[in-house]
């Protein structure tokens, strides 16, 4: 279907792919993966045709059809909804565009009567009459109403022209599909609605993103670049991680027989195997994973920060308690007679379909901003760390890293450069990355800074809004495994569905409304008809 033959690229002396050979075949969905800058974008750019590589060259089998998620939200601007997901096919716009202008003509000849009845009928064998139905579909699929389907793409917000562009990428059964990050902006139901519409696609996607439950969802193939080189592993994302961290333990335990290593990574597939969802992929990649070859399974260089937070007391029995508590911006209810009493070792996801609630609720109980009314009482044995939304002002300065993080240094031994680097060093910034000064730090690293921040402080009530933004999927990962494993009280706010599924044993959701508090995990309440409904009353509620 699609292949790429001896493709290098390199900037300047800095080699991103080497001499790469592979081939994506129909029916498999492949996630591409590596670390941060190891170039997946720029791989997705080169299939895409949006880049040229250095030298080698990429093949679409004749007669294929590629769409592409555009990533320029304002390309479309002065283009009707509608037309902007027909668009998504080009061919079949194309012959569109024709026919109406023709038929607009005033002086309609005999030769433009033949020219339109070539039209129809290639127009009707790319099914064209019934286009316009199906981006209506898609759209609202995607959470578009159908009010907004003339309306022109300036005249939407960002997260609605995301979900428009979404929908052009589908449109029209595509051979390929190729997606950088779909599911940024996008809320829980349309990102599983994604999740069931390319788990059951019968033709080839490429995908590149940081949720691990859209990855596990979709995939068949994990394809992991690593040293210039791109490999194919059969399997989804969970697969991949724990099969290569197995194969790592197993390297490093030299005196086990090959036969017994043999015989616990088979144990390892069965396991796995057995545990598959009815999809397409979910079927296909089984019948992969069976077939495997163990020694297909290898150790990944990847490097996993380690975030261990620990407390420095445990708490006693009272955390916090929460009494008709309000907010608003300008006059709109962001959430009302909100009351919750934090259980010692309860570990809460806090939800809301307007992510301003969350950020709110988060900056009133850490005394950053007033309330509409209401108060809070924090337990007197407790103590808090916070990682807000927006850390910028944390960074509002020229220290070098060392000299950033001792500030949360609480002993003589912790004010030590030797022991700041040492801490530094386990969550990646290693040698003179220490000496970097905090205004020139990505996305990624500031959030990296800040859970150090965090672990140094050692609370035993810990929040979190929004925490794997800008992180790579190693770091989100680790965070992640680091959260189960907490012994205190966690608070968090996520788009991530895997962290929300994997740590949080109850769900807070905030509304205009009131608040919705169940103990269960976010599957078991976000699946709830009895909750769907009460959710959908409260948010109907007029601020």
């Amino acid at each position: 279907m699609l292949s790429v033959s001896n493709l290098s690229v390199q900037f300047g002396k800095r080699v991103l792919f080497d001499e790469v050979n592979t081939t994506f075949t129909q029916g498999n969905c492949y996630g591409i993966i590596g670390a941060n800058g190891a170039g997946k974008s720029t791989f997705l750019n080169i299939l895409s045709g949006k880049s040229e590589p250095t030298s080698g060259r990429v093949h679409l089998e004749p007669g294929k059809r590629m769409s592409v998620l555009e990533q320029n939200h304002n390309l479309y601007d002065d283009t009707p909804v509608l037309d902007t997901v027909i668009l998504g096919n080009q061919p079949l716009a194309k012959i569109k565009k024709e026919m109406d202008e023709i038929y607009s003509k005033e002086d309609f000849s005999d030769a433009d009567g033949e020219r339109v009845g070539v039209l129809q009928v290639e127009f009707e064998e790319m099914n064209g009459w019934n286009a316009e139905s199906d981006a209506a579909s898609l759209l609202s699929n995607l959470g578009i109403k159908e009010q907004y389907h003339a309306t022109l793409m300036k005249d939407l917000d960002g997260t609605q022209k995301v979900r428009v562009l979404l929908a052009q990428a589908l449109f029209g059964n595509p051979d390929v599909l190729i997606m950088d990050e779909p599911t940024n902006d996008l809320d829980y139901e349309t990102i599983s609605w994604l999740e069931h519409f390319l788990a059951n696609y019968d033709n080839t996607v490429i995908v590149v993103s940081h949720d691990r439950h859209f990855l596990d969802a979709v995939c068949t193939h994990i394809s992991d670049i690593d040293f210039g080189k791109i490999n194919h592993y059969s399997g989804n994302y969970t697969f991949w991680y724990e099969s290569s961290q197995l194969a790592a333990r197993q390297r490093a335990q030299q005196n086990k027989k090959s036969e017994e290593k043999k015989k616990e990574l088979q144990e390892f597939i069965q396991r796995f195997s057995a545990n598959v969802a009815k999809s397409k992929q979910a079927t296909s990649r089984k019948k992969m994973i069976d077939k495997l070859n163990i020694e297909d399974i290898r150790p990944s260089s990847r490097r996993y920060p380690a975030i261990i937070f620990e407390r420095e007391r445990e708490a006693g029995d009272q955390i916090l308690n929460i009494e008709k508590l309000e907010a608003s911006i300008e006059g709109e209810t962001l959430f009302k007679n909100v009351n919750i009493n934090l259980a010692k070792g309860d570990k809460v996801v806090v939800y809301s379909r307007d992510s301003r609630a969350t950020t709110a609720f988060y900056e009133i109980i850490n005394g950053n901003q007033e309330s509409v009314s209401g108060k809070y009482f924090w337990g007197v044995t407790t103590s808090q760390s916070y990682l807000p939304l927006d850390n910028s002002e944390y960074f509002d300065n020229d220290l070098t890293l060392v000299d950033w993080l001792r500030q949360w240094a609480k002993t003589d031994e912790e004010r030590e450069e030797v022991y700041i680097r040492g801490f530094l060093g386990k969550m990646l910034f290693s040698g003179e990355e220490a000496l970097k000064t905090s205004r020139v730090l990505s996305g990624g690293e500031k959030v990296r800074c800040m859970l150090s921040r965090m672990m140094m402080m050692r609370a035993n009530v810990v929040m979190l809004d929004e925490p794997t933004n800008h992180l790579d999927l190693e770091s989100i990962t680790a965070f992640n495994n680091s959260l189960k494993n907490f012994k205190g009280t966690v608070m968090f706010t996520t788009h991530d569905h895997e962290f929300a599924q994997t740590v949080a044993n109850r769900v807070i959701e905030l509304t205009p409304g009131g608040a919705i508090d169940r103990y269960a995990t976010f599957d078991e309440y976000m699946s709830d008809n009895k909750i769907k409904e009460q959710r959908d009353k409260m948010y109907a509620v007029e601020a």
